[in-house]
């Protein structure tokens, strides 16, 4: 059975009454904490306590964007200070720049399991300490940098104060990947070597990256590492060169590059992201095609009944099975939604749709209109502009005599983010333009309620990204089982989720500058918009039902409810990650670290030997592949050795070639048949390929080495 999952994650967001998170990471890793209790998963989250949370909004008069951070008590909030026996805090201790930092701990049960936030608010610290973790994302680099520090750091502390022996160690981004740092301190105290404590803390580690563009990912310049991780070089007893090497990107330490080349598991959080972020990671690893990057692919999902509207979780108890909560992730319970009543389900959503306007404190009468509804962080990629650039356009939609239509616009802009907010000034100038008006909204400091009254009551939501910006996205999919239909970019989650029949895919291109992009993809949004979805919310029947939308919005709750939850999605971190990962911790640090040494003294012979590795001659005839190989000291056991082609459709082949003989001490001959093709006709494109391979590694390309015969 596997041990427990240790869980870090700079934010959580849980629910409205614990205000530590700024947006989509936070959301779903409190998404993934209820599906572990759900579950019964082993599960503890590690985070950090802001007492000035993210910062709430306020709009002027000129439409700017105000952030405010009023302090927040956590003696108010449900949460339980970490005590011991006698009473008193449980304290960890963390070294910054040769000061030692305090942090105490809260506690946050959801279900079964259980959340830690770290603070450093505390008398024990000297005032400029105490502010360290106020915000969460604080603009400054070095804030982020010690804010980094002690999550990781203090929170590996805390939980072997609670007693917890994690069997696997989850980095949910990697502004936690710090960590990974004292695990191996805790080894070396052991007496384990560097390389043998790094391999057994690789074994036991997963990291989900969230991030599709290299600038999201946080670096630091090496000079301003030494000043904080100078402790540590001392503790790891190796050369500061050794543990920079783990994050090195050019001349910075990059936290990805460090949680990448120390975790045995490694996941994007879509298909689509999967696949860029092995493109991404592959300006580390050149030699090695980006298809080949090991990045699995788990698709984000939502607590379901988390977001689930009250009103349709009564109609959900009347049609479907008993306890239906606890088989979500099954598709065939999600079909007696498509007999439901056309009357009832129309009526619940226009209960659910009142009710979220009066909450939102808008008129009433509203609920007749097509409502469309576009919420989330004001980042650039994700275009919250788009559908109002050309006003006319929009003026002749939203204000048409037959078929209006309202749009609800609500989300944050990080107060460093000079472009988001800028985007988010001009929607609200719009909005408060005569012509929008009681047509165009934007609604002020978005948070868990207002986004749970919009998932559950628009009739569309509304996604705009820069394909293939992004990573997942999860709030169409709390849409999507209210019965709220999707009108998006084909990128991330949504082009899993659209099957043509559960909403609308806004057409895109993709090579164009981006100039010509936004104007081709805010076209093809008009003219869905006033061709299509707005004509068909108001066809109605003689009973004045909608029913070709009431029959997309049954389709859309079947089709992606049961998909798109975190039910299915942890079970799958569980198969592909958690439980490889937990058995190759206890292989590796079994018998005083047997494997762990092995693994590092052979990585380590590898290392030191393979430039000797050398392709010397490719011979190709009609149907055979030939190739001598020299291996100087390397094993012929210790390497795999193939023949690789990328057809005219960029489909790549491979052929494993087997050992036929050597030739002289080092230098062997392997061969191998194509399956396909002719070998005359490749000569030009035909490739050898030679990397090291370990039954003991995680994957075929884990040591990043890779020689290659002619190009």
């Amino acid at each position: 059975m596997m041990g427990t999952v240790a869980y870090f994650c700079s934010e959580f967001g849980i629910n409205e009454s614990l205000p530590f998170y700024a947006g989509g990471l936070g959301l779903l890793a409190g998404d993934h904490l209820k599906a572990a209790n759900d579950l019964g998963l082993p599960l503890v989250g590690v985070s950090l306590l802001y007492r000035k949370g993210y910062f709430q909004q306020r709009i002027t008069l000129d439409g700017i964007q105000e952030a405010l951070y009023p302090k927040i008590n956590p003696e108010d909030l449900p949460l339980a200070p970490v005590l011991n026996e006698p009473g008193e805090p449980v304290l960890v201790e963390v070294v910054l720049k040769n000061r030692v930092v305090k942090l105490m701990a809260w506690c946050a049960m959801v279900g079964t399991v259980p959340v830690y936030f770290l603070d450093a608010d505390i008398k024990e610290n000297q005032a400029e300490d105490r502010c360290l973790t106020a915000k969460l994302y604080p603009g400054e680099q070095t804030s982020r940098l010690e804010q980094e520090i002690l999550l990781g750091v203090g929170g590996v502390r805390l939980l072997r104060k609670l007693g917890f022996q994690p069997a696997v160690w989850h980095l949910n981004e990697g502004h936690v990947a710090f960590q990974v740092l004292e695990r191996i301190r805790e080894y070396l105290l052991q007496g384990i070597p560097f390389l043998a404590a790094l391999e057994a803390v690789r074994a036991s580690t997963v990291f989900t990256t969230h991030t599709p563009v290299p600038a999201g990912h946080d670096t630091y310049y090496f000079e301003l590492l030494d000043k904080y991780l100078g402790d540590f070089y001392r503790q790891l007893g190796v050369g500061r060169e050794e543990i920079l090497a783990l994050g090195k990107v050019g001349n910075q330490f990059n936290l990805t590059r460090l949680a990448l080349r120390t975790s045995s598991g490694i996941n994007g959080v879509s298909k689509i992201h999967a696949d860029v972020t092995k493109q991404l990671f592959q300006n580390w690893s050149p030699d090695i095609l980006w298809q080949d990057i090991s990045v699995d692919a788990i698709t984000n999902g939502i607590h379901t009944t988390t977001w689930l509207a009250p009103e349709m979780k009564e109609l959900f108890d009347k049609y479907l099975d008993k306890n239906w909560e606890l088989k979500i992730a099954n598709s065939a319970l999600w079909e007696p939604v498509r007999e439901i009543n056309d009357q009832v389900l129309w009526n619940t959503h226009m209960r659910i749709k009142i009710r979220m306007l009066e909450h939102l404190k808008l008129p009433v009468h509203l609920s007749g209109f097509l409502v469309v509804g576009f919420a989330r962080r004001f980042a650039a990629y994700k275009r919250a502009t788009l559908l109002i650039h050309d006003l006319e356009r929009l003026d002749r939609i939203v204000n048409h005599p037959e078929r209006p239509v309202c749009i609800i616009f609500a989300g944050k802009a990080h107060p460093a983010d000079g472009l988001g907010q800028e985007l988010l000034r001009r929607i609200v100038e719009v909005a408060r333009m005569d012509r929008f008006r009681e047509r165009i909204f934007f609604i002020e400091n978005y948070d868990i309620e207002n986004a749970k009254q919009l998932v559950q009551g628009v009739d569309v939501w509304l996604n705009t990204p820069v394909k293939p910006m992004e990573a997942s996205g999860t709030s169409g999919q709390k849409a999507a089982v209210n019965g709220v239909i999707n009108c998006s970019i084909l990128d991330g989650w949504w082009d899993e989720g659209y099957n043509g029949a559960n909403g609308w895919a806004i057409p895109s291109v993709a090579d164009a500058d981006q100039a010509e992009r936004d104007r081709v993809e805010r076209e093809s949004l008009y003219n869905l918009l006033e061709n299509e979805i707005a004509p068909q919310y108001y066809r109605r029947n003689q009973e004045s039902l909608p029913r070709e939308w009431i029959l997309m919005m049954k389709e859309s709750i079947c089709s992606l409810t049961p998909v798109f939850c975190t039910d299915r999605m942890v079970m799958e971190y569980q198969n592909k990650l958690y439980c490889p990962a937990a058995d190759r911790g206890l292989k590796f640090t079994a018998n005083n670290f047997e494997v762990a040494r092995r693994v590092a003294d052979y990585k380590q012979f590898i290392r030191n030997n393979w430039h000797y590795v050398q392709v010397e001659t490719v011979e190709l005839t009609d149907s055979l592949i030939q190739s001598q190989i020299r291996l100087g000291p390397i094993w012929h056991g210790d390497v795999m050795v193939e023949f690789i082609y990328t057809d005219a459709l960029g489909e790549i082949w491979r052929e494993k070639l087997e050992l036929k003989g050597l030739l002289s001490p080092g230098v062997h001959i392997y061969m191998g048949r194509f399956r396909f093709g002719s070998g005359s006709s490749l000569k030009s494109e035909a490739n050898i390929r030679v990397v090291p391979v370990s039954p003991d590694f995680a994957n075929d390309f884990e040591l990043e080495l890779t020689t290659w015969g002619r190009r």
